[in-house]
């Protein structure tokens, strides 16, 4: 009797905070399965869908890849809006592809909404633009504190996730609210794939990812954060709903405008991006399906990955 058939790898999904050290990881797993003749990573950081957002984003180069076909970067230009319904369409049928060449998909990134998007059942409502242009108008008039607040009385669950200064969320939050006449919070489902996946994140303690940020940071601002931002609001970078409020880009944008020095925009991107961490924690320790490996040495983080897998 002929053994069976080895099942095909689920799809590998390295998640979790900025800084922790996800794209070498999915590397170091990229060459453990096989290089780039067997694995092509899709990228789920919404940031990094944008063309000429590299510094800041901490974008591989593509010399930086090992070779591993990456999808879904430098998809978008800066002036225009990032959206995670269309995102959901566009990396499905990447891993569909990847599939179809008989090589293992890895999904990387941060964005906790853009990788549910890719593994779990989850639908978006469609958008109404005069709905969102009034919630946008009062949001610049009113402020944005004052949107979420009246996204607190009608939903406190979606508000509790949502930071107050995220326009773009809140404003999303309020018109699907507006359109469905149902919660926000109730459009995210139980943890259920649609996708077959195992997740890993890495488990960097704080003090070491605080470390880390402040480290990253600084080498941005070496790296020519500023000139970048320069570069990217002479192409349009402002007109852009999405990319404009990117962290790092906007403190950037006030360098470049002379409101803050590059030492000022320094410590206030490595507090907000520390801020970052802490939200991007919360939402994946709320997914159980989540397995955290101790941070360490690279071959001893990439070995836990891979026993995950049941390599």
């Amino acid at each position: 009797m002929q053994p069976p058939a080895p099942q095909p790898l689920p799809v590998v999904a390295v998640v979790g905070t900025t800084a922790s050290g996800k794209s070498a990881l999915a590397l170091d797993l990229a060459e453990a399965l096989g290089g780039p003749d067997g694995v092509e990573v899709v990228n789920a950081d919404a940031m990094q869908l944008y063309r000429g957002m590299d510094v800041g984003t901490a974008k591989l180069a593509v010399s930086e890849r090992r070779g591993v076909v990456h999808h879904q970067l430098d998809v978008l230009d800066v002036r225009e809006e990032a959206n995670v319904a269309a995102y959901q369409v566009a990396a499905r049928a990447d891993l569909a592809d990847v599939r179809a060449r008989g090589r293992v998909p890895v999904l990387v990134g941060g964005s906790g909404l853009y990788v549910r998007a890719v593994l779990d059942h989850l639908d978006f409502p469609g958008t109404d633009p005069a709905v969102r242009a009034a919630l946008e108008e009062r949001a610049a008039t009113e402020g944005t504190w004052l949107l979420h607040e009246e996204l607190s009385r009608a939903d406190p669950e979606a508000a509790a996730r949502i930071d107050p200064r995220n326009t773009r969320r809140v404003v999303r939050a309020l018109e699907v609210i507006t359109l469905t006449g149902e919660k926000f919070s109730a459009r995210m489902p139980e943890h259920t794939y649609a996708v077959p996946a195992v997740q890993v994140a890495i488990d960097v303690p704080r003090p070491e990812l605080d470390a880390r940020i402040a480290a990253r940071t600084a080498a941005m601002m070496r790296d020519g954060l500023v000139e970048e931002t320069e570069a990217l609001l002479a192409h349009g970078l402002a007109e852009g709903v999405t990319a404009r409020r990117a962290l790092g880009y906007a403190q950037a944008a006030d360098v470049v405008a002379g409101r803050l020095t590059r030492a000022e925009a320094t410590e206030v991107i490595a507090v907000a991006t520390r801020q970052l961490a802490r939200r991007q924690e919360k939402w994946f320790r709320r997914d159980p399906r989540i397995t955290w490996l101790p941070a360490g040495d690279a071959r001893a983080v990439r070995d836990q990955a891979l026993r995950t897998l049941g390599l």
